[in-house]
């Protein structure tokens, strides 16, 4: 018998969520696998999240190579900061799409439109043959809205399990890579902010993209043995009060992509 720690998980999902996972987990793959090249082409994924002013290095990102006869450095232990900037990034199988600024209804209604008309402008046939939107059960995406341009601009939406970040290619691709390239440093404002996660975004190829689509295959086979999410740190989901109430002036609410 041995002493062991509880592993994190996002949530503590009933019964009836697990099944869930497990069907639409089922349904994905049943989709992909009919016609993988054409899924990969159609699918765009959108979500949201919190980019700080600072964020410290873990302890294992902050490991330097030593002689073994060097003495070991002290590192103090750093703490994030309470300035953030929210993040909305749109992106597919070959790079990242449109900008915008607010986050409420309305926003994501026109995100949703610029998604369009940007897919329009580079992928030409996507639209024809269909978009797959790819989003979270976040308040904003459930606005009367939101769903109305979203049904104008004729998108599918393909079905988020709840409180999954395993099984959405921004939690488990996109945002932590982000993130790790950003911690460490220390930005003076949401512009420099803004500037660095922008160009983060623009060097990447169309193979870091795709990598996060192909992964999510891999993830719906294992879901659909075992429906329990599985991740080390527990997220941080976007909540209403984050959108709404965080912010005293309107003008504060920034995002990027």
């Amino acid at each position: 018998m041995s002493k062991v720690c509880a592993r994190w998980v996002p949530r503590m999902l009933t019964d009836e969520m697990k099944q869930t996972r497990v069907t639409i987990s089922n349904s994905m793959l049943t989709r992909y696998n009919k016609n993988p090249a054409d899924f990969y082409f159609r699918l765009v994924s959108c979500d949201e999240t919190w980019i700080h002013h600072y964020d410290p290095e873990s302890k294992q990102e902050s490991m330097e190579w030593k002689h073994v006869t060097s003495p070991r450095n002290k590192k103090f232990k750093g703490s994030r900061s309470m300035q953030k900037v929210m993040a909305t990034v749109s992106w597919d199988s070959k790079d990242c799409l449109p900008k915008g600024r607010t986050m409420n209804g309305e926003y994501y209604a026109n995100l949703v439109r610029q998604v369009r008309q940007s897919i329009k402008e580079k992928r030409r046939g996507k639209i024809r043959r269909g978009i797959l939107l790819h989003q979270d059960n976040a308040p904003v995406h459930d606005s009367h809205v939101a769903a109305a341009a979203v049904q104008e601009c004729g998108y599918e939406i393909l079905p988020p399990p709840h409180y999954s970040p395993d099984l959405a290619p921004s939690d488990y691709h996109l945002f932590p890579n982000l993130k790790k390239q950003l911690r460490g440093r220390r930005f003076q404002d949401d512009n420099e902010v803004i500037a660095a996660t922008q160009a983060w975004l623009e060097v990447q190829n169309g193979a870091f993209y795709k990598d996060g689509i192909s992964a999510w295959q891999k993830r719906w086979n294992k879901s659909s043995t075992d429906p329990s999410p599985k991740s080390k740190v527990p997220p941080a989901p976007v909540t209403t009060q984050d959108i709404q109430g965080r912010w005293k002036n309107p003008a504060d609410r920034k995002l990027i992509c």
